[in-house]
Parts: C-alpha cells; structure tokens; sequence
C-alpha cells in the first residue's frame, strides 16, 4: 500500500516539473501563443516560444521586439528580466541567454569587416567595440586601444552611427571603412580631424548597424566580451583588462 501511495505521489510531483529551461515550447501551445499575442494595431509578430525556468510561463521572443514571459493561455504576460538566486547571488537569465545569441551573431561577421587593432605579441583576450566616430566617449576610448594592446587585448571595431544611417556620422565611418588605410583614417576622424569623404558602394556601415540594434546597442561606445557580455560606456584599459581576466 505504501509502495504504490509513494509512486503515486512520486509520478505527480514530476508531471509538475517543468520542461528544460530554453527548449521550443510544444507545437500547440506555440500556434496558441501567436495567435493570442497577434493584437490587431500592433505589428509586433512571436518569433518563438520556449520554455522557461519557471513552470507555467513561456518564453516569448517577437520579431525585432521584446522577450517577454507568457501564460500559456497568453492571457497575461510579463515584460521584464528574469532571475534567480543562487549562492552567489542574483543571476539575469533573460541577459545569460542574450549573451548567447550576441556570441551567435558576431561569429557571422567576418574579420574584413572590421577595423582591428591588435597586439603585436600574444593575444589573451579581445572585445568588440560598436563605435561612432563623433561619439566623445569612443573617441575617449579609442585612446585607450594602444594600452589595451600592450596587455595583450586586440579591439575589433564595428560601426554603429549613432545619428542613424544617412547622417554626417554614418558618412564618417563609411570613409573609414572604404579606406586603404582604415585604422588610420578611423584614428584620424576620432581625433577630430577631417578626411576626403568616402562612401563606397557595398561598405557594411548599415549591415554593422543593424546588427548593434538586433543585439540591443542603444548608445555607444558598446563594448561586448568573447562570451557575449554586453558593457556599455567607456572603460579604461585597466578596467577592460581586470573585467577580462588579462594581467
């Protein structure tokens, strides 16, 4: 009697579990979920649907919008970051998974698309940088790249005009880019100084730009670590070097 009452309770207690963290939600709950969430007016459209780390809510992504966490039913929904608590404290799982898709998509860019600068001994570490050449604190850290490589930190430099595409920014860093000389001209223009205006068919300004604003740049400089951390703002080269580990 006792055997069969214990694997009663034992068998419910696991339908209870939820699912793993990260796997596509079921197909039902996924066609529900994007019909439910297809407010008429809004143009906002799920992307997909996974389980998350608390039972009975999903993860939603929309297209080119927001992550949020939805009852099944999609009858309500949260909007927001989710933790949890650990010995060591608190953990952003919304931002661990960003982290994620940021190490994803940067491994599609190809090297010839960016202005790198890198040591001239061994590399230990490196990051990338979302940069404007008009943004005073990309200038400010621009002048940190030199000691950043002396520690061993190459910088790989992707284009994010700030003003958008089309603006006097964009037209700066397209020179850059379509330069023979690029980590010159970059440095020049950084410094305040003029160069002959450049932009070259097929340069990957805009391409390098919507590819900040998919990984969530909203201001720059946006310095993102090799395991996809995102750092926004300026940092010295000391303090980039202690955030990576490098001595």
């Amino acid at each position: 009697m006792f055997a069969k009452l214990a694997t009663a309770v034992l068998a419910g207690l696991f339908a209870t579990l939820p699912a793993l963290a990260g796997e596509p939600a079921s197909e039902e709950v996924t066609a529900h979920l994007k019909q439910k969430l297809a407010v008429p007016g809004s143009e906002l459209q799920v992307e997909s649907v996974l389980t998350s780390e608390i039972h009975g809510l999903y993860e939603v992504q929309f297209s080119g919008g927001p992550v949020v966490y939805s009852t099944a039913s999609g009858e309500f929904f949260i909007a927001g970051d989710l933790y949890s608590v650990g010995p060591d404290g608190f953990v952003n799982l919304a931002e661990r998974r960003r982290d994620g898709e940021r190490v994803e998509l940067l491994a599609d860019i190809s090297a010839d698309k960016m202005i790198i600068f890198s040591p001239e001994g061994e590399k230990k570490a490196s990051i990338t940088v979302f940069t404007d050449v008009t943004c005073f604190y990309c200038q400010k850290l621009h002048r940190e790249v030199p000691e950043l490589n002396r520690l061993g930190v190459e910088v790989r430099y992707l284009a994010y005009p700030r003003s958008g595409l089309g603006s006097d920014g964009y037209r700066k860093l397209a020179s850059a880019w379509c330069a023979d000389n690029r980590q010159d001209t970059l440095t020049r223009l950084k410094s305040g100084e003029s160069v002959p205006e450049n932009v070259c068919a097929g340069n990957p300004v805009a391409e390098e730009y919507n590819l900040g604003q998919a990984m969530g740049v909203r201001g720059t400089p946006a310095i993102v670590t090799e395991d996809g951390k995102m750092v926004p703002g300026f940092r010295t080269a000391n303090e980039l070097a202690a955030m990576l580990g490098v001595k």
